[in-house]
């Protein structure tokens, strides 16, 4: 106890610091309100808009920034952080090109429900509307990527919209928030008061769910023959996995995983039957498709998920329960709409579900498809192959890193070869696909959580696209190990143009990419490369080792295909299975 009073007694203090009533700029309103909020660290790039703020920053040593080297590693860092860490990311930019670079990394996180406050400075309120020098309207380009967006204009509003943005970002359906703030009012003075009230008309997220709606799943569990859980994202994000177990347990349902609720459920436990969709395990889609109850636990109904819209799960009753109304019946018809926060529901459900007793034979039938249906590949003593090099980093971290993917082929294997256990240890992005988004993104999560593994897998590809955070890397001693999945190709775009386009392959080729360990060495990042298993096993040794960021670049097979797939057009069961 006494280890840890100095700790918080400096804590408190210097929440009494910032608490302190003073006239002060915008600015230095901007950062106290921040730290109040819990804050631990914000990325960003400066510019002339946002001078203000980062003049506010000098000697400013309770506030932690990490200068990224550009806008979207700035967004998708804190993208990473957020999603690792369940709180807010935060990042800052400057008005015009600053604000407008970070519009892929606001629709990434709107698209998967990741809470961000994105900070952007403007040019003077007296130049708006006037095409000033870096102006550009960003509320309004992004008003259809963001929960909602602000134009301060006075700086006594400041402290209020800063609490408002932090709570609409972090309730309800999570999502990106924006902050446009007029270089005028950053640099205005006002007495500072922070805001502890809410006071926002009609935005009441609902979180307890209508108690007649759980009585009717419940009933329908106790009916059911073949019941399946689709379980995705939100289970995660409300922090409701244990509850999950508990409802699993309980009723004995086989769940699938969408890609983003990997970690929700332990993938070891017999009854998860893997990763649904386009490249998803031949049990949950045939799964799905042959269920007579599916319970929607926390997931949108996605077109990667559902394939043919009106040759999706045919024989089931759907039940969706969503934080969300609008996610309700608008992919797919539902007979048990249940509009909650999940953990909530999971709280008030468990109680009064039974254990699903018609599903016996589901339950042969299922563990007798896991067993026939493995995922497969045809392994190789002469070329790397690229799902090989996914199950050793398994192995020898135990599935215990936190994995941060890009987008492509590497994303897919890394999802169906690496085991995970816990929630908030897969990062990726899934309703946008944003190339660009692993390197940086796994930034975000090693500064949230220091003293754990980190992994970032890329492909050639989108290794590329953020490559430059490797400086922050090296200067900061962010101890991320990058792995970069070489196979000199645009892989998933040749799979299609293999498999769909009959091998019209158009603009893919990725041989001039550069050597990936030159770049990382010129940066100031060790360097390791791989083209064999006893080369790759030493490399990532040395990398496991190895304190610091380290960049292994392991050289695979080209042509080597993501298994199974579900074509556009296709109902998930109707999978092209591979070579395997």
């Amino acid at each position: 106890m006494s280890a840890q009073t100095p700790e918080v007694r400096s804590t408190e203090q210097l929440r009494e610091k910032w608490l302190k009533p003073e006239v002060i700029t915008g600015s230095e309103i901007l950062l106290r309100s921040l730290l109040l909020e819990g804050v631990e660290c914000v990325f960003g790039y400066p510019g002339g808009a946002v001078l203000y703020i980062y003049d506010a920053m000098y000697g400013f040593e309770d506030f932690n920034h990490v200068l990224t080297r550009h806008e979207q590693g700035a967004i998708h860092a804190a993208d990473g952080y957020a999603r690792a860490s369940g709180k807010v990311g935060v990042c800052i930019a400057t008005s015009g090109p600053g604000a407008t670079n970070l519009v892929t990394g606001i629709a990434t996180a709107y698209m998967d429900s990741v809470p961000l406050v994105v900070i952007t400075g403007n040019v003077a309120t007296s130049l708006i509307g006037t095409d000033a020098f870096q102006e550009a309207d960003i509320t309004g380009i992004t008003m259809p990527i963001t929960k909602h967006s602000y134009l301060v204009r006075d700086v006594k509003d400041l402290p209020r919209v800063i609490h408002e943005a932090f709570h609409i970002a972090s309730t309800g359906r999570k999502g990106p928030v924006l902050i446009d703030i007029p270089k005028d009012v950053s640099a205005a003075t006002t007495l500072f008061q922070p805001e502890e009230r809410i006071q926002l008309k009609g935005y009441n997220p609902r979180t307890v769910p209508n108690k007649l709606q759980l009585d009717k799943l419940a009933r329908a569990i106790e009916d059911a023959e073949r019941p399946m859980i689709l379980a995705g994202g939100g289970v995660i994000y409300s922090g409701a996995h244990e509850g999950l177990h508990e409802f699993v347990n309980k009723t004995g349902i086989p769940i699938t995983t969408t890609l983003l609720g990997l970690g929700a459920f332990p993938t070891g436990n017999d009854l998860w039957t893997g990763m649904p969709g386009m490249h998803g395990t031949y049990t949950s889609n045939h799964g799905i498709q042959q269920s007579d109850l599916l319970i929607n636990i926390g997931a949108r109904f996605d077109d990667r998920v559902t394939g043919k819209l009106d040759g999706f799960a045919p024989h089931a009753k759907i039940v969706h329960i969503d934080i969300d109304p609008a996610e309700i019946g608008k992919n797919v018809p539902t007979d048990i709409p249940i509009v909650g926060d999940v953990k909530t529901v999971l709280e008030m459900l468990n109680p009064i579900v039974s254990y699903a007793a018609k599903a016996d034979a589901w339950r042969d039938q299922i563990s007798k498809w896991k067993a026939e249906y493995p995922f497969r590949y045809v392994d190789s003593d002469t070329v790397l192959k690229p799902q090989w090099v996914i199950e050793m980093l398994n192995d020898t971290t135990k599935g215990e890193a936190i994995v941060t993917t890009d987008v492509g082929q590497h994303q897919m294997w890394a999802a169906q070869y690496y085991k995970f256990n816990q929630p908030r240890s897969w990062i990726t992005s899934g309703g946008l696909g944003t190339m660009g988004f692993g390197f940086p993104s796994a930034i975000g999560a090693q500064m949230a959580h220091p003293d754990r593994l980190v992994i970032s897998i890329n492909g050639d590809g989108g290794m590329q696209m953020c490559s430059q955070e490797l400086a922050i890397c090296a200067i900061n001693n962010i101890p991320v190990k990058i792995v970069v999945i070489n196979n000199q190709v645009l892989g998933m775009v040749r799979q299609w143009q293999e498999l769909i386009y009959d091998n019209r392959y158009s603009h893919i080729d990725l041989a001039g990419s550069p050597d990936f360990v030159k770049l990382a060495e010129a940066y100031g990042v060790k360097g390791l490369r791989a083209t064999t298993k006893e080369e790759a096993q030493r490399a990532w040794a040395e990398a496991m080792e190895t304190p610091g960021p380290v960049l292994v670049e392991f050289v695979v097979e080209k042509g080597e295909n993501v298994y199974p797939m579900v074509t556009q057009g296709s109902t998930i069961d109707q999978m092209l299975m591979g070579d395997a």
